[in-house]
């Protein structure tokens, strides 16, 4: 669900929210309404309950007041502009009809880097990505280098020292969460 041409809804981006941020604290599995208001209380100090979360999620509570979405949005690292449903029509990227495949893949690639930005690995890798003149062959070089089983981590190794190995492992865990 990360980039999609249709509109979201509050009760969507919130459920998305919760799956980034499992992937960002490495669960394989999004992070529970129950323990998303632990972890507010924990490391906001503030409350909010599971039962608000779910109305909030399930589109029975449609709005949030201004102090709950200034809470989840310091928690989820968003802007507060972004908890609320798209608009009819909305498009998330600003492109003419002319605009080609490399720059919207380029435009994706960056958003993609903004919202994983606490995961300093990827955000480099997917902002080098989006730099370089062919993005696109990029992405394919990087899954012929997957399919090709044990290259990937080899090549971690060599090009940055044995340490780096365990870099990959959270790549793994979060691709089995992904929802279309």
């Amino acid at each position: 669900m990360l980039f999609t041409d249709c509109n979201m809804t509050l009760g969507e981006k919130l459920r998305y929210l919760r799956e980034v941020e499992g992937a960002l604290r490495g669960l394989d599995r999004d992070i529970s309404q129950v323990e998303l208001a632990r972890l507010i209380q924990k490391e906001l100090g503030k409350s909010i309950s599971q039962s608000y979360l779910s109305q909030i999620e399930s589109g029975a509570r449609p709005h949030l007041t201004n102090s709950t979405r200034m809470l989840l949005a310091k928690f989820f690292k968003v802007h507060p502009g972004y908890l609320v449903d798209d608009p009819e029509g909305f498009q998330n990227e600003l492109l003419s009809d002319l605009g080609g495949i490399e720059d919207k893949l380029d435009l994706w690639l960056i958003s993609g880097a903004e919202r994983f930005g606490r995961d300093v690995d990827l955000h480099h890798a997917l902002v080098t990505v989006a730099k370089h003149k062919d993005s696109r062959m990029c992405l394919i070089l990087l899954g012929e280098i997957l399919e090709n089983p044990g290259l990937a981590e080899r090549l971690i190794e060599v090009l940055r020292g044995p340490a780096a190995a365990p870099v990959a492992a959270p790549v793994a865990a979060t691709k089995s969460r992904r929802r279309s």
